[in-house]
C-alpha cells in the first residue's frame, strides 16, 4: 500500500499516482451501454488480467462504507465509488496498480506509488496498459489520440498528478501565484480529491490538464521539472523561517501528539487539522515522528475507511473511538 510506506522526497511528496483512460473500439461509451454490452466489456478486460496477481471485485458486492474507503485510499475515483451497479475493479497484490472497469471511460488504469516517484508510477501504469493492448482493441484516432469520453481527455489519455503538503507555501501566500504559474503551463493545482476540493491539511495535487497534442515523455518531464521546483520552494520556507516559528511549532506539534496519544474520541476533522501541524514538525526535525505514520494515520482515520476497517462501528460517536484506538496503533511506538 502506498501510504505507510517511505517514498522519495517524502519531507513534501506524499504520492504520485498516473491514470490511464482507455476504451474498447466498437463498443459506445458508459452511458450509452446495455447490460450485455457491458458484460461483454467486462468479460474482454478480465482476460487481459487473468493471473494469480489480481484480484477482481465486483463493485455492487461491496458496502457503501467499502467503496468510498477505495477513494479515500485514492485507489479508485469518487465518482467510480457512488456508481457501482455494472462496474469491476481489478488489484494487482500490492494494490498500487487499480483498474476500474465502466468508470466514465470503459476502462480506467490508475497507479500510486509514495512520495514523489513519476517514474515508477507510470511504468507500472503502463505495464498494466500493455496487457490491456494485448488482449483489447483500442479505440484511437490518428488525428485526436486515444478516444476518450471526455474531450479533455483526448491525446495520450494520461493524468499524472503528485500530491503535496505545502504549508510554508501556503503560509506565505503562494498559492494563488502558484495556481496561475501552471496554468501557463497547461497545468493545475487542487485539493487532495482533486477538483473543486478543499485543500484540508494544507495538502494539494499537482497534475496536468492538458493531454492533447504533447507525448507521454513530455508530460513525465514538464510535472518532473515544475514538481521537483514546488519541492525546493517549500523547503525553502522552512529553512526561512525564524526561531520563534520553530519553537511554536515543536509546542503546537507536541501538544497535538498528546491529543493523538490520549484522547478516547477523536473525529476525523480534528486529525485532518492536526496533521498538517504533525507533518510540517517532522519534516522540519524538530520531533521524531515518521511521516508515512501520519499520512497512514490521515488516510485509514476517514469516516468511511473506519467504518470499513472496524465491523459494527457505523455511528459517529462509535467512529470517534475506533479512530483514538487506531491513532494509538499507528503512532503509539513513535518516539516523539
Amino acid at each position: 500500500m502506498w501510504y505507510g510506506t517511505k517514498g522519495n522526497d517524502s519531507d513534501v511528496a506524499i504520492s504520485t499516482r498516473v491514470r490511464i483512460a482507455r476504451n474498447l473500439a466498437g463498443y459506445p461509451f458508459g452511458d450509452r451501454l446495455d447490460d450485455a454490452k457491458k458484460k461483454e466489456i467486462i468479460e474482454k478486460i478480465d482476460k487481459a488480467f487473468k493471473g494469480k496477481e489480481w484480484k477482481y471485485t465486483d463493485m455492487s458486492s461491496l458496502t457503501e462504507a467499502q467503496r468510498q474507503s477505495l477513494a479515500d485510499r485514492h485507489l479508485i475515483s469518487r465518482e467510480f465509488a457512488g456508481c457501482p451497479a455494472g462496474t469491476q475493479l481489478i488489484q494487482n497484490k500490492d494494490q498500487d496498480v487499480n483498474v476500474m472497469v465502466l468508470e466514465e471511460d470503459h476502462v480506467r488504469i490508475q497507479s500510486i506509488v509514495p512520495g514523489f516517484d513519476i517514474r515508477s508510477a507510470m511504468e507500472k501504469a503502463e505495464a498494466a496498459e500493455a496487457k490491456l493492448d494485448e488482449a483489447c482493441d483500442i479505440a484511437y484516432s490518428e488525428k485526436y489520440g486515444y478516444i476518450t469520453h471526455c474531450p479533455t481527455n483526448l491525446g495520450t489519455g494520461i493524468r499524472i498528478s503528485v500530491m503535496l503538503h505545502l504549508p510554508a507555501y501556503t503560509r506565505a501566500g503562494g498559492i494563488k501565484a502558484l495556481a496561475l504559474q501552471l496554468a501557463k503551463l497547461g497545468l493545475t493545482i487542487r485539493g487532495a480529491d482533486g477538483e473543486g476540493s478543499d485543500p484540508s491539511g494544507n495538502i494539494y495535487q499537482i497534475s496536468n490538464q492538458v493531454t492533447l497534442g504533447v507525448t507521454e515523455d513530455e508530460l513525465v518531464e514538464r510535472l518532473s521539472n515544475v514538481v521537483g521546483n514546488i519541492i525546493k520552494e517549500e523547503r525553502s520556507f522552512h529553512e526561512k523561517a525564524g526561531e520563534e516559528f520553530r519553537s511554536d511549532l515543536r509546542e503546537n506539534a507536541r501538544r497535538n501528539f498528546g491529543i493523538l496519544m490520549f484522547s478516547e474520541r477523536i473525529s476525523s476533522r480534528e486529525i485532518t487539522d492536526m496533521y498538517s501541524t504533525l507533518r510540517l514538525a517532522a519534516s522540519s526535525g524538530l520531533i521524531k515522528l515518521p511521516q508515512e505514520k501520519l499520512d497512514e494515520l490521515l488516510v485509514r482515520s476517514m469516516p468511511s475507511t473506519v467504518e470499513a476497517e472496524h465491523k459494527g462501528v457505523t455511528t459517529p460517536e462509535a467512529r470517534d473511538r475506533a479512530r483514538a484506538e487506531l491513532a494509538r496503533e499507528i503512532l503509539g511506538e513513535s518516539a516523539i
